[in-house]
């Protein structure tokens, strides 16, 4: 496969030109590609092995990466809204903080991540630290709690 001529196609499909062909990358080894603003909109991922990946500016919005392994990847600034990323990996992962991020499908697993990191930081405001209460049960579902700690509660 070669990865310039798959992105080159689905630049033309996303441009509903005849020659254009979705990205399919289903299962493809991209460890450590440079995918630095590559546009992947509705693109094929699930099962993609994208470890430590470049996927910083890339355009990845209603992508299918189910299942996809995106540990050590760095997403910053990337546009993920609509990507599915239920059952991905994104241990060691760059999550953008952007609006970018928002609206994107995970699973329990991710969501208990994101849950634990909230709740591991160092805030004095009280609102806060009643957010991180109410987080916390489901922060201690994240896969790597017995390594970083179980939260406990402060109350």
């Amino acid at each position: 496969m070669d990865l310039m001529v798959v992105l080159k196609l689905h630049l033309s499909w996303l441009n509903n030109e005849s020659e254009g062909k979705r990205a399919n990358l289903r299962d493809a080894d991209l460890r450590g590609a440079n995918l630095r603003g590559a546009d992947l909109r509705g693109a094929d991922l699930r099962g993609a092995d994208l470890r430590g990946a470049d996927l910083r500016d890339a355009d990845l919005r209603d992508a299918d990466l189910r299942g996809a392994d995106l540990r050590d990847a760095d997403l910053r600034d990337a546009e993920l809204r609509g990507a599915d990323l239920r059952d991905a990996d994104l241990d060691f992962a760059s999550w953008p903080l952007c609006c970018g991020s928002l609206g994107v499908k995970v699973d329990v697993k991710i969501s208990a991540q994101l849950a634990y990191h909230f709740c591991r930081i160092e805030c004095e405001d009280d609102e806060v630290k009643a957010a991180q209460e109410a987080l916390r049960v489901l922060a201690n579902k994240f896969h790597r709690v017995d390594e970083c700690g179980e939260i406990e509660s402060k109350k």
